[in-house]
């Protein structure tokens, strides 16, 4: 199936799996990238070095173009950018709108350039810049997420710029690709689902974890760090929402420790840390605390299958998940399936 994104980024299918952090790594995203799709590493937790590592990882492991995804606003967001062009990787995604002038460095290397935007006049804005395309993620999406849901923002982004745009928040088979290949988006990319592959280096359970959900067990939360965050519905979620500020503290302090004890930062860098994501925003101290922490709070998921411990971000659509087939199978089945249902909507006529 051949779209604008397809010819933009030369993978066989207009498939996005996204950058997750601790779970897009290379055998996640080299088993979408031999599947046809286009896979994206998540860097921000890696060092420099191990981020070329992993780049040449996947180039070992496939033939196909990849992404990696970068924070914008990272302090050597400049040496990771420089990384993938020194590197040959073929598209840069970004969680934040990055600056005019990366944008130009990464084109004119000859890298795709893919911003996630959650609102219309953030994608008109990237799109002013030179972006190459941009992805949108409705609030059904997870991880941190906007309050406009994708049916509503996906056809506002595409009245406002003519690039490419891939749909994101809400997608997991082939009707969801149809559908948006009908408001006119290029392609749609997915996380959850591609988390819940048999691909994807997730602890088994916490992969069972997920499947066991039912949509209401995948919420909105402000507790953990201040910003509406989508994930499963956790201990540590309840724990949060349902204490005072004193309670949160506490709750947050002990699991502040544990980390810091894993991790090796002081108390001093954590909180360091924590007051330079508030952005201007009003957050509590446990707030403070947990937004430091949110990187370890993931890994402690994702990685050491600490479900008590950790954050478990997710997308509505792990509610109606319940298998773990491989990245080939996973996209073979998505394209069928649009397939069939293009070819009913035309003999429905």
């Amino acid at each position: 199936m051949e779209t604008a994104l397809t010819r933009l980024t030369g993978v066989r299918h207009p498939i996005v799996q996204t950058g997750m952090g601790w779970v897009a790594g290379p055998r996640l995203v080299s088993a979408t990238a031999n599947a046809g799709a286009l896979g994206i590493l998540a860097s921000a937790t890696m060092t420099l070095d191990r981020l070329r590592a992993a780049v040449r990882e996947v180039r070992a492991r496939t033939d196909a173009p990849f992404g990696v995804n970068l924070r914008a606003d990272a302090a050597d967001a400049g040496d990771r950018a420089r990384i993938l062009i020194e590197e040959g990787v073929r598209v840069a995604s970004f969680a934040l709108a990055p600056s005019r002038e990366l944008i130009g460095e990464l084109k004119e290397a000859g890298v795709v350039v893919i911003p996630t935007v959650g609102a219309r006049r953030h994608a008109e804005k990237v799109a002013g810049w030179g972006a190459d395309a941009v992805l949108v993620q409705g609030a059904e999406g997870g991880g941190h997420t906007g309050e406009v849901a994708t049916t509503v923002l996906l056809p506002q982004v595409l009245d406002a710029v003519d690039i490419p745009v891939v749909a994101a928040g809400g997608f997991f088979d082939g009707r969801g690709l149809v559908a948006a290949l009908a408001y006119g988006a290029a392609g749609v990319a997915m996380g959850t689902r591609f988390l819940l592959t048999s691909d994807s280096t997730v602890p088994e359970a916490v992969k069972a974890r997920y499947l066991a959900a039912t949509v209401r067990d995948v919420t909105v939360t402000r507790a953990v760090d201040g910003l509406p965050h989508r994930m499963l519905r956790t201990e540590l979620v309840d724990a949060l929402e349902n204490s005072g500020r004193v309670q949160a503290l506490f709750h947050a302090t002990r699991r502040a420790s544990r980390f810091r004890r894993l991790s090796g930062i002081t108390w001093r860098r954590m909180v360091r840390d924590g007051l330079a994501l508030r952005h201007g925003k009003d957050l509590t101290w446990s707030q403070v605390l947990l937004a430091a922490n949110t990187p370890m709070l993931l890994k402690a998921s994702m990685v050491d299958g600490r479900t008590d411990l950790g954050v478990m971000a997710s997308g509505q659509v792990a509610g109606v998940i319940d298998d773990l087939p491989s990245c080939a199978e996973l996209v073979e089945r998505i394209m069928r399936e649009a397939e069939d249902t293009r070819r009913r909507l035309t003999a429905s006529r």
